[in-house]
Formats: C-alpha cells, structure tokens, sequence
C-alpha cells in the first residue's frame, strides 16, 4: 500500500513514522509512505497557501488551486472540474483530515486496509475551502471530538491503525482481530435488531463546523456561495448554521438524534 501525505509542513513526520510496526512494514515493502510539501505546488514567489475566509470571520482558510495541484500531480492525470469530474483509479482514497468529519474507527482503519493507496490531506489554519471537501477528497475523517492544530498528527494515526492491519505488518495476524473495537460491528447489528442504543449527554447540541472558502470566488467553474460575497452579516450566520447542521446530519448524526 502506498500512503501520501500533503502537507505544510513536511517535517513534521520526521521520525513519527520510523518506529515499530510501521518501520518494520515499510522495511519489509508492504507500505510506501511520501510525504509532499504543499508549498511546493503554489505558483506565486511567496509560496502562498491561505487566504482570508469570505463571510468573514477568524483565521485563515486554505486554498483550492495548491492541494488540487498536488493531488492531481500524485494521480498523474487531472480530477476535473464543475462541468465534468474524472474518476479515480479502483483502491484509490483521498482523506482530507478535518475535525468536521466522519469520526475514525478500528471498521474505518480495516476498510482502508483494503486500498491500494491512499492520500492525506492535513488541514491547518481556520480550515480548508469547502470545494476541497467536495470535489477532491473522496471522505473527510477526523479522529476524535477535539480540535488540533492540524491534521498531522490525525494523518500519522490514521497510516499507523491502517498499516498494523495489513497482512504480514503484525506477525501475529490474531493480535489485529482480538482488541479493542475489533467488535465494532456487533454493536452495530444490536441497533439493527432493534436493541436500544445509548446516547450520551449534550451531544444533541453539539455542531460540526460550517463549510469555509477562500479565494478565487469561482475555482473550475465551483463558485462559492453568492450569500458569503453579499455582505449581510445576518445571512452569513443564518447560512453558516444551516449548512453546519447540513454537515452535523451527514457526518455525524448522533450528534443531533433527539434523547
């Protein structure tokens, strides 16, 4: 299995994966792991990769064009646009790390497992334009209900769970299938066969981040939502809830079932 991990700052997974199981994997030639730097597939002399959010607000978002240049430079072929979307190549993923995704799991790690590649995408700043989540990243996945300051570390966690899971990384494949969550599914058939389900505390308020974008206003014929360029202020908040509930509904559900 290959692993590619897009980031800004590459030095970061210097000696965080040299150790243990995934060294011994990546010696023994069952994983190749790159790491790319982001600022490398900027095109202006400052190496520019954020911008101001549109709407306004804190922070800054990550753009577009960079992490569309190197996905595509990864792929070796281009992932379209608006009018058309290329298809990937069979047991290929493209993970953008994001703590307003769908929550990690041992099942996750296993059906990762099953690719033949897979692409990261770490996330830093205020967040990534939305048209990233959207139209290149084939699943946004974060790790826990916390906020890091990046996707790094998710990204090194996510490689290490899926890289013990493949065949002859562990030498005891039984060690991989008797722990934690390997059991996973079973809580899932007890819901299925109508056993009750425990649902835990403030969950029912919690939200998952509203979507971001930055510059250009239009990207490949996606344009960002004419309500984030009007300037009603009212609007954007009343968007940006809505479309956090939108996100809370997909990725995350339990977080808005009624107790």
């Amino acid at each position: 299995m290959r692993f590619d991990l897009i980031t800004i700052f590459p030095e970061f997974f210097v000696g965080v994966l040299e150790h243990g199981i995934v060294r011994r994997a990546k010696e023994a030639g069952i994983v190749q792991i790159h790491v790319q730097d982001l600022r490398e597939f900027t095109t202006d002399r400052h190496r520019t990769v954020d911008d101001r959010p549109f709407g306004g607000g804190e922070g800054m978002v990550l753009k577009p064009e960079p992490l569309f240049g190197a996905v595509e430079r990864l792929l070796g072929h281009g992932v379209g646009n608006a009018a058309g979307r290329t298809a990937l190549a069979p047991g290929t993923a493209i993970l953008l790390m994001s703590a307003a995704g769908k929550l990690f799991t041992q099942e996750t790690a296993r059906r990762y497992a099953g690719f033949e590649r897979v692409i990261l995408i770490c996330g830093r700043y205020e967040g990534v334009d939305e048209r990233v989540a959207e139209h290149l990243a084939t699943e946004e996945v974060c790790i826990g209900d916390y906020v890091l300051s990046g996707g790094e570390l998710p990204a090194a966690i996510v490689v290490d769970a899926v890289t013990r899971l493949l065949p002859g990384a562990v030498g005891n494949l039984a060690s991989t299938q008797n722990e934690s969550f390997s059991a996973a599914h079973e809580v899932r058939n007890r819901a299925e066969n109508g056993e009750p389900r425990v649902a835990g505390g403030e969950c029912g308020r919690v939200l998952l981040d509203y979507p971001h974008y930055t510059r250009p206003a239009e990207y490949r014929g996606w344009k960002v939502p004419e309500v984030l360029i009007g300037g009603n202020h009212a609007d954007v908040a009343k968007w940006r809830r809505e479309k956090a509930i939108e996100k809370t509904r997909r990725n995350r559900p339990e977080f808005i079932e009624k107790p």
